[in-house]
């Protein structure tokens, strides 16, 4: 029962679908205590862990090290703000912040109070978007001119909760677009620029419910899209290069798994049924490339390896500010209708 105390402020889907299973997949840390009204279902999935009645009595707790923050987007900043103030270790739920001013003001908090602050950008570890890493590490598309990746469902009808109701953060963009920016980001740093059009299309839609982001990185463009209207999806990622092109179907398949009560480390985590990408080159041959295994548990593992051995942070805060800096640029683009340069 030893390790770094966890306590988790929020039980909905970010909570008990991801967080909650996630940190107890990490031996180094140990779920002590959630913030939640939903008691009888966290004593059904977690029968030792400990549901707490406030924020300010998990804060109170001074066996608590790691606080995560992952309640509805309009508390981000105050409930970090709070954790840090109070001595603890900070994980912040994408969106990291509703707007930039406060991400920054957050690292610095965070500075000045000497304590671990990071963002999960937890679709670093999707299978999709570590396969494309492993062909671009290994250059297997030579020059690259064209990135594409998509984050499209099916959603006609508007589903009851906060995400789709007008309040700050809400919207596609604050839920999926910190997803794929950061990805981008990973992948290639900062864009020189961007241009967004931002949309809703949905008849009933009160938040927006489409976006499609173009980054400038000079010779190469990202286009990041994501909609709630695609039935049939295309390819969730799409590579062009001098030496060849790159195409893969399907998402990953971890978030379905957690829903359904698989957890790290059982037979077939991370492995995707979907078809594998293919890769034709400019030699006119193809090649199928086998997905590379998504692992999610990698977060909190790299979580721990801060704390206790001094590593970097699998996120870190600067890099969470980076991508509210291009969420921030991209919200201005389509209010005003250009292109907003980012660096």
């Amino acid at each position: 029962m030893n390790g770094i105390r966890v306590g988790l402020i929020g039980y909905g889907h970010a909570g008990a679908i991801f967080h909650a299973p996630l940190i107890a997949a990490e031996p180094r840390l140990r779920l002590a205590a959630v913030v939640t009204s939903r008691t009888e279902q966290l004593a059904a999935a977690f029968p030792n862990v400990r549901a707490v009645a406030s924020v300010e009595e998990m804060l109170g707790d001074p066996a608590i090290e790691l606080v995560v923050v992952a309640s509805p987007n309009t508390s981000h900043v105050p409930f970090a703000r709070a954790a840090l103030l109070a001595g603890k270790h900070v994980v912040v739920d994408k969106p990291f912040t509703p707007t930039l001013t406060e991400a920054d003001a957050l690292v610095m908090l965070a500075e000045e109070r000497g304590r671990l602050l990071s963002v999960f950008h937890n679709r670093r570890w999707d299978d999709g978007f570590l396969t494309v890493q492993q062909l671009l590490e290994r250059n297997a598309l030579g020059r690259l001119a064209h990135y594409e990746a998509h984050f499209d469902r099916f959603r006609p009808a508007i589903k009851q909760g906060w995400r789709e109701e007008e309040r700050r953060g809400s919207g596609l963009l604050y839920d999926l677009g910190p997803h794929l920016v950061d990805q981008s980001l990973v992948l290639f740093g900062l864009p020189r620029a961007v241009t967004a059009d931002i949309a809703r299309q949905r008849p009933d839609a009160r938040v927006d419910d489409c976006f499609h982001l173009v980054l400038d990185y000079g010779n190469l463009r990202a286009v990041l899209h994501a909609a709630n209207l695609v039935y049939r999806p295309g390819p969730a990622f799409t590579l062009h290069g001098d030496g060849g092109s790159f195409v893969k179907h399907g998402l990953d398949p971890q978030e379905a798994a957690l829903k359904e009560g698989r957890r790290p480390g059982q037979p077939g985590w991370g492995v995707a049924a979907a078809e594998p990408g293919i890769l034709w080159l400019a030699d006119g041959s193809e090649r199928v490339v086998e997905t590379v295994p998504g692992r999610y548990e990698a977060y909190y593992a790299g979580i721990a390896a801060s704390l206790r051995d001094s590593a970097p942070p699998p996120v870190t805060a600067h890099e969470a500010r980076n991508v509210m800096l291009v969420l921030d640029a991209a919200i201005r683009s389509a209010a005003e209708r250009r292109t907003v340069a980012v660096i």
